[in-house]
């Protein structure tokens, strides 16, 4: 291996400690570094078959950190952007799509505590419009800023 080969490696072996990278990640993030005689794909074939590259791990680490944040839109955004496949981008979606009532509610308590002082439609219309942005879908987004029950979905 040449001095620049193992500088790639000591890259991608950097990010990958810090968090779990896609290969699609890593090939965007050393696709600049990579010199005249480095194979960026062989590089990354062999941190794949060591299990340092595992698109599921991915996929778990932005649903932990991710999840309960945001929408089940936004998540499997982000999942997608990280170039994972259609499988698992359905899975999280499955995986996601019974607790997104509760993950809104939580959001909106965190940001707003309760019920607004001024029940006014511009005050309602500004927290739809703050879950909204979140990725949460429109009829959850009306449930919680109208108080609706869990029941109801």
């Amino acid at each position: 291996m040449t001095a620049s080969a193992l500088s790639l490696k000591a890259r991608a072996l950097r990010l990958l400690a810090q968090r779990e990278h896609s290969r699609s990640e890593l090939v965007a993030k050393l696709g600049r570094h990579v010199q005249e005689g480095d194979d960026l794909g062989a590089l990354l074939d062999a941190l794949q078959a060591k299990g340092f590259i595992d698109e599921a791990r991915v996929a778990e680490s932005v649903l932990h950190r991710r999840a309960p944040l945001l929408g089940t839109q936004r998540v499997l955004q982000e999942l997608r952007r990280k170039g994972l496949g259609d499988d698992l981008v359905q899975r999280a979606a499955a995986q996601l799509t019974g607790s997104e009532l509760e993950r809104a509610r939580a959001v909106w308590t965190r940001r707003f505590g309760s019920a607004p002082a001024a029940d006014t439609p511009q005050e309602r219309a500004r927290q739809m419009r703050f879950l909204a942005s979140r990725g949460f879908a429109a009829d959850v987004v009306r449930r919680v800023v109208r108080g609706g029950r869990s029941d109801e979905l």
